[in-house]
């Protein structure tokens, strides 16, 4: 295949519009967030993000090159097809159960990150594990989309994979250390554009090119190979329905996520994004789904990929970029390019500050330097921006199963993160006992399920299981969701164990190592005022908070005065104590 210069001034092209649209964000906000604040300024963007801005850019958090080429692929492999493209209904609806039940408290109480509650109930301690398969997940996910975007690129315009990744990978941290959210922001728009007119436009050439019979027929009939509608066979259907709530309950409790919750002028404008995102989700994945069903209604031997076809030649997750490539015009398969590129930085950009966000946040002023000051603060965001992204143009180029691992990783916030998240926002009385021991049930049944794609054997053997082609056994039985469900009721049945023996006295006060159930003045506990700024927030905003005894009396109040009060006055003290 020839080197095309052609393609290769128009990703230029396009890589130094993105650049300069993050960089003109970042210089237009600059300014934005008063003394003491700018690091806030970067994570939330000011909370004035608007309906447009906002809409497109969670929409964009999601329309990466995962989900684009994905969902392509899904649509093009014989058996599976339009049956198990399960991304654009699961993110959807994943959108649509966010707004309704989670970004109105998160928005309401004016957290600034997703770790927030979990250190304002469970304290400093629980934050920091639950970080660990959110910064996973985060990280996996910026390398995976990193090695796709290579792996397009050289297939259109034949240049370097390794150069593609590290100058992908350049623009999009050099415009997030800039700019934090603005830049992201308003480079989404741009990017969302570029995915929606490049992809569409590719769609009516590739669709009328002699080699592709008619998709409406090839639907329902076989052809070059079984219907791209696809199929689900009676023994999948319970792994069907693991992976499908995997992606729409797994989809809520990521950063980049409520990053744009958090970010948004009210709780209401939180909510309407997340149903204008959840539509443009579904919009986004068409041009997607109709290329898979273009590759599936080819016959590839009579183009220039010539024979076999890209399943025989292992190349079925190239299907989109092959598309463009053989089935468009030269000039219309470089404009597809940018869209996919476009999709590519548009999700990876998200990944990194919302790691580096809640490092900087989470762990590092909340955990070790409560004092630090704001611009302490922000240059710890940009330094983590730059290692986080440098970390994974590394995974991208040197492992060799990033996939794999963010698999097994996005698991984890389903499992762990996803349980969690309920019992903090909506179920009374957990504690950290609780929290840590649905953390550790959850992770050993995920893990012992096994990994595919690690080549990591199960060690228990749920019914139905059966051996691939290279031995490794494959789960049919959900047992995801039974991970998930477990570490859930694990969470509470703990949490009120250990509430009830230690206030019956059957344990001795001393054994709360914790302190969080008995200890009522802990400073493992965050003051709430250290999460919750008043100006943050509006106050007919605030949902009513009923209080809770494992807490300690400092966690009810926003304000250092009350605190002091309340600590003075012993008659107080003994009240809340009866």
């Amino acid at each position: 295949m020839a080197f095309h210069v052609e393609g290769l001034v128009a990703i230029v092209v396009f890589y130094l519009a993105i650049l300069a649209v993050g960089i003109w964000a970042a210089w237009k906000t600059k300014n934005t967030g008063t003394e003491g604040d700018r690091s806030e300024a970067i994570i939330v963007g000011g909370r004035d993000i608007g309906l447009l801005v906002g809409g497109f850019t969670m929409t964009a958090t999601w329309v990466g090159g995962g989900y684009i080429n994905g969902t392509a692929e899904a649509v093009y492999v014989p058996g599976y097809g339009l049956a198990w493209a399960q991304a654009p209904i699961g993110y959807s609806l994943s959108l649509i159960l966010g707004g309704l039940f989670f970004a109105k408290p998160m928005r309401s109480k004016g957290y600034v990150t997703m770790l927030d509650p979990f250190q304002q109930l469970y304290g400093k301690r629980m934050g920091g594990l639950l970080f660990i398969p959110a910064l996973m997940g985060e990280m996996f996910w910026a390398a995976a989309i990193f090695s796709a975007l290579g792996a397009t690129i050289s297939v259109i315009i034949d240049i370097n994979v390794n150069i593609s990744v590290i100058v992908s990978a350049l623009i999009a941290t050099m415009y997030t250390l800039v700019g934090g959210l603005y830049s992201v922001a308003y480079t989404d728009v741009v990017q969302l554009f570029c995915i929606f007119l490049g992809l569409w436009v590719s769609v009516p050439f590739a669709m009328s090119h002699p080699a592709v019979t008619d998709i409406g027929f090839t639907a329902v009939q076989q052809v070059h190979q079984a219907p791209w509608l696809g199929t689900i066979n009676s023994l999948d259907i319970y792994t069907w329905l693991d992976n499908f709530l995997l992606l729409t309950l797994g989809g809520i409790p990521w950063q980049a996520y409520f990053q744009r919750v958090l970010s948004s002028s009210s709780a209401t404008y939180a909510q309407v994004l997340s149903f204008l995102a959840a539509f443009g989700c579904f919009v986004m994945a068409l041009p997607a789904v109709l290329i898979g069903a273009i590759g599936a209604s080819t016959a590839w031997n009579e183009t220039k990929y010539g024979f076999p076809d890209p399943m025989a030649k292992k190349e079925a997750d190239m299907i989109l970029p092959i598309v463009l490539q053989y089935l468009c015009p030269v000039y219309i398969s470089f404009f597809g390019l940018g869209a996919v590129s476009a999709a590519v930085m548009s999700s990876a950009d998200s990944s990194i500050l919302s790691a580096s966000s809640m490092f900087a946040r989470n762990i590092y002023q909340l955990s070790f330097r409560q004092n630090a000051s704001d611009r302490e603060i922000v240059w710890v965001m940009r330094i983590t921006i730059f290692l986080f992204g440098a970390s994974a143009t590394a995974m991208a180029l040197l492992a060799s199963s990033v996939y794999g691992l963010w698999y097994l990783s996005s698991d984890l916030v389903y499992i762990i993160i996803f349980p969690q998240l309920l019992c903090v926002l909506f179920i009374k009385g957990t504690n950290t006992y609780g929290a840590i021991a649905g953390y550790l049930f959850g992770l050993v049944l995920r893990v012992t399920g096994g990994e595919p794609y690690l080549y990591l054997q199960p060690l228990i053997y749920y019914p139905g299981c059966y051996p691939d082609e290279n031995n490794i056994y494959i789960q049919r039985f959900p047992f995801k969701t039974l991970a998930m469900l477990t570490s859930f009721f694990t969470n509470i049945i703990v949490s009120y164990l250990a509430k009830y023996l230690f206030e019956s006295g059957t344990l001795p006060p001393k054994l709360d190592f914790l302190d969080a159930v008995v200890a009522r003045y802990s400073r493992e506990h965050m003051d709430k005022a250290t999460l919750v700024k008043s100006d943050n927030i509006v106050l007919n905003e605030l949902a009513p908070v009923n209080p809770r005894h494992s807490l300690t009396l400092s966690s009810t109040f926003t304000n250092k005065e009350a605190f002091n009060y309340v600590d003075s006055s012993p008659e107080l003290s003994n009240a809340e104590d009866n």
